[in-house]
């Protein structure tokens, strides 16, 4: 999928520029990073391990601090403000590796929880969007139950869900199907492919090169807390410009 000139032309939603993080004053995890993310557009974020892609995308909703640089979320610039960061995550929803379910609470009341907590709905309109959401996932039948009884893919569906109640208008993927075993990850990604046809801007950090080509508008390689390349996935897995590149797609293709 290349980017639309619509997509092109549409403004900025996530805008980092200049963004550095230490750990310990010692590791220098990101070494500068420029990226803008649009409305409607589907970014994938590959490289090898620790190249910082996690931690920058986790930058985006202040799970993670940054040292220098500006990062700027829906017209709102990142602060260290409480109001200022809970305005941010009440826009954009997260996706982990883990699942992070309660595993006490069954999947209807995983989902329900924020949306009664964070948006103050009554517990009829968080259940009713809640029921509308795992059917969207393609698990309603699995509202009653609790994690424990589910499959990894399944529990990853909830917790896609989870993150969708809250109505964000970002959604971040950090190596979302990583944890599965191989015939589960399809259903994930199946989910996410259906959630980047309806529009949702989503920055997904994963090695999955067939999600990549087939829904990314751009594909981004980090190195070494660096942005090497980013281009169209047909640019990207066809044509890379970069040395770098090039090696990394040896390793994975």
């Amino acid at each position: 999928m290349s980017l639309e000139p619509e997509k092109l032309g549409a403004e900025a939603i996530i805008i980092a520029q200049g963004v550095e993080k230490w750990y310990d004053n010692n590791f220098h995890v990101l070494r500068g990073v420029n990226l803008q993310v649009h409305k409607q557009e589907v970014v994938v974020i590959m490289g090898p391990s620790g190249s910082g892609k996690s931690t920058f995308i986790r930058t985006f909703n202040a799970l993670e601090p940054y040292q220098k640089g500006q990062i700027i979320i829906d017209g709102i610039e990142l602060s260290d403000d409480l109001k200022n960061i809970e305005s941010i995550r009440r826009e954009v929803g997260m996706v982990f590796q883990q699942f992070n379910l309660f595993p006490h609470l069954s999947v209807l009341k995983n989902v329900t929880l924020a949306p009664m907590w964070v948006r103050k709905w009554s517990s009829a309109k968080a259940e009713e969007v809640a029921l509308q959401l795992l059917e969207k996932v393609g698990i309603l039948e699995q509202a009653a139950k609790f994690p424990g009884q589910l499959s990894g893919g399944q529990q990853q569906r909830v917790a896609i869900a989870r993150a969708l109640a809250m109505q964000p208008k970002i959604m971040l993927f950090d190596e979302p199907t990583s944890a599965l075993d191989p015939e589960m990850v399809r259903e994930v990604l199946d989910t996410m492919r259906t959630l980047a046809d309806s529009g949702m801007t989503m920055v997904c950090v994963t090695h999955e090169v067939g999600f990549a080509r087939e829904v990314a508008d751009r594909v981004v390689l980090m190195d070494e807390g660096l942005i090497v390349e980013v281009a169209s996935p047909e640019e990207f897995f066809s044509n890379p410009q970069e040395e770098r590149t090039q090696q990394f797609l040896a390793q994975i293709l």
